[in-house]
């Protein structure tokens, strides 16, 4: 009679222990994913803040090429319409490449954030 006993201790002792290593795995896979999520929302506000001041850049390229083309032909009008239609060819170059210049690269960035922690965790 004293082996039921024993074995139904020992089953409630595993079933608590089976209890609170579940409860560690989803901690870690939580924690995991906080990361994951930080790293990735991080590097979305970096990529946000640099598009924001590529196109101040942009802006006084504009106003500089366009004060130089109407030093140049000596008219506002010119300058600026020829500085105009020299920032329409290179935004429509920056359309058509779109995809080699900024998806591309995006994909590569995130995909080597998210396997990164990955590779990470293995070797600990």
């Amino acid at each position: 009679m004293s082996t039921p006993k024993n074995l139904q201790d020992f089953l409630d002792e595993n079933v608590a222990l089976v209890k609170e290593y579940l409860e560690t795995k989803t901690d870690i896979y939580k924690l995991k994913a906080i990361r994951s999520s930080s790293l990735l929302l991080g590097s979305l506000v970096w990529i946000i803040i640099s598009l924001f001041l590529f196109f101040l850049l942009f802006i006084f390229i504009g106003l500089v090429v366009g004060f130089w083309f109407a030093e140049l032909f000596g008219s506002l009008t010119i300058g600026f319409g020829l500085a105009t239609i020299l920032l329409f060819f290179v935004m429509l170059l920056v359309f058509l490449f779109r995809k080699q210049i900024f998806i591309n690269p995006m994909i590569r960035i995130f995909i080597k954030i998210m396997t990164s922690n990955n590779e990470a965790e293995e070797k600990e």
